[in-house]
C-alpha cells in the first residue's frame, strides 16, 4: 500500500510537469517530459526513451517502448486530464516511429487516437503533416 501511494503521488508530481518538444528533422514533433526528476523512474525512462529511439531511427524499439509508456499511463491513478494528455503525446510519438518505419495505417491509427483524446496542437501538427507526407 505504501508503494503505491508513494507511485501515485509522483505520479502526481508527474503529471504537474510540462512536455518539451524534440523537433525532428522530418519536422515532426516529439514530445518528452521536462522535468523528469519527479516521474516515476519507470514511466519516465518509456516515455523519454520512446521518443529518443524514434530520432535515433530505432523504429522497432521505439514502438516497444511507447507502447509500454501508453500502457503504464493507462494504469495510472493520476489526474485525469493530465493522463490523457500524455496518453495523447505518447501515441503520437508511436505513430511518427511508426510512420518512419513505413507502417503508414498504424501510424494514422495513432495520430487519429491521439487528437482524439487531446485537440494539443503538437499532436494536430503530426496528424497534419503526416496527411500531408501520405497525400491523403
Amino acid at each position: 500500500m505504501k508503494r503505491s501511494l508513494i507511485k501515485t503521488i509522483a505520479l502526481g508530481s508527474l503529471l504537474t510537469c510540462s512536455a518539451a518538444v524534440m523537433a525532428d528533422q522530418s519536422d515532426y514533433k516529439l514530445m518528452v517530459i521536462e522535468e523528469a526528476a519527479t516521474a516515476p523512474q519507470e514511466f519516465e525512462v518509456a516515455f523519454n526513451s520512446c521518443a529518443l529511439n524514434v530520432k535515433s531511427k530505432n523504429y522497432s524499439q521505439a514502438e516497444e517502448i511507447c507502447s509500454k509508456a501508453i500502457t503504464l499511463l493507462q494504469q495510472s491513478t493520476g489526474p485525469r486530464f493530465k493522463v490523457r494528455e500524455l496518453t495523447s503525446f505518447a501515441l503520437s510519438n508511436r505513430g511518427v516511429g511508426r510512420l518512419m518505419a513505413k507502417n503508414e495505417t498504424a501510424a494514422l491509427s495513432d495520430f487519429y487516437e491521439a487528437q482524439q483524446i487531446s485537440g494539443n496542437e503538437l499532436v494536430s501538427h503530426n496528424l497534419t503533416r503526416a496527411k500531408q507526407d501520405l497525400a491523403l
